[in-house]
């Protein structure tokens, strides 16, 4: 099989199994672009990407240009004369950038593109109550996860499943699916595809904090997937208040039951091992949580150590 000659860009854990699978195929890694270093903690101590890691372990040659237009970068990338760019869980490129490869460059995105175009793919499928997703590889264009397709790979999102495990099974499913585009690519075995127009697109923006409160007055279903999809990170949150105080509350999981109740939607009930928040059409029970100041926690831990609440304040 041909060997492509390959110039990797991308930050996190997720895109550094990707680069960790390219390395291990038969395609060359001339060069690896990654976020600059970066102080982080109580003692501003220098944090380095996962990739940059891997990277720096393997012999890999580092950039970590401030700016993707600067002149010195651009020309430190076409003096590596690769074959094709592969971006994972970067940042936007400009045109100048990702026009450069021979083949031009492609990106993994978590998502069956069209859906969930965006920068959370992972956390709004599971908010959503989707019962599949998965991974695509496409061709970057000037529109932001429009490109033209290569391949998609399709995986089961469980019914318990959260963002943090979901995120975890499409990482090893992305890396692999990165090496089956390249394998064709360099055997000239695969059609691009242009993606589908979409009348109402599933969007998967950026996620504030804004965003996170947990709305009560809804569906308890609805509730468990937004949990769900926001758990481990960035995590929902409501604000619970106990006699003049206010203090937010993470919920990191829990279950459900639909029932008919005349409760307001937030309402709390304590008892000595259950606490229930009612919702729209039932109860929900947070199973593990983290009051605001302390440690994340079982209900059980959390309940001997408050007993008593007023309201919880909806969003």
């Amino acid at each position: 099989m041909k060997s492509l000659k390959v110039v990797f860009f991308g930050t996190p854990e997720f895109a550094k199994n990707s680069l960790e699978a390219i390395h291990h195929s038969n395609h060359e890694i001339a060069g690896v672009v990654t976020v600059a270093d970066k102080q982080a903690g109580r003692g501003q101590k220098i944090s380095e990407s996962a990739v940059k890691k891997y990277a720096v372990e393997n012999n890999l040659p580092v950039f970590q240009p401030e700016k993707l237009r600067n002149p010195e970068f651009l020309e430190n990338m076409r003096n590596l004369d690769a074959d094709i760019f592969v971006v994972v869980a970067f940042r936007m490129m400009p045109k100048i950038l990702f026009e450069m490869p021979k083949m031009g460059t492609f990106n993994l995105h978590a998502s069956l593109l069209p859906d969930y175009r965006g920068a959370a793919p992972i956390n709004y499928a599971i908010i959503n109550g989707e019962t599949k997703t998965g991974a695509t590889t496409f061709f970057i264009n000037e529109k932001i996860d429009e490109g033209n397709v290569l391949l998609q790979d399709e995986i089961e999102i469980l019914p318990e499943e959260n963002a943090g495990e979901l995120h975890d099974k499409l990482m090893v499913l992305g890396a692999n699916l990165i090496v089956k585009t390249l394998d064709g690519l360099a055997e000239n075995a695969i059609v691009e595809k242009p993606q589908p127009e979409v009348e109402n697109p599933k969007n998967a923006f950026k996620i504030f904090k804004e965003d996170t409160k947990i709305n009560w007055n809804q569906e308890t279903e609805k509730v468990h997937n937004f949990i769900r999809g926001m758990s481990p990170y960035p995590c929902a949150f409501t604000v619970l208040k106990f006699g003049n105080e206010e203090k937010t509350l993470k919920i990191f999981a829990g279950k459900y039951e639909i029932l008919n109740h005349d409760n307001i939607p937030g309402t709390v009930e304590i008892s000595k091992n259950e606490f229930k928040i009612f919702s729209k059409d039932g109860v929900y029970f947070p199973l593990e949580v983290q009051l605001e100041g302390k440690k994340r926690m079982d209900v059980k831990s959390f309940l001997n150590g408050f007993q008593k609440f007023e309201e919880i304040k909806m969003a």
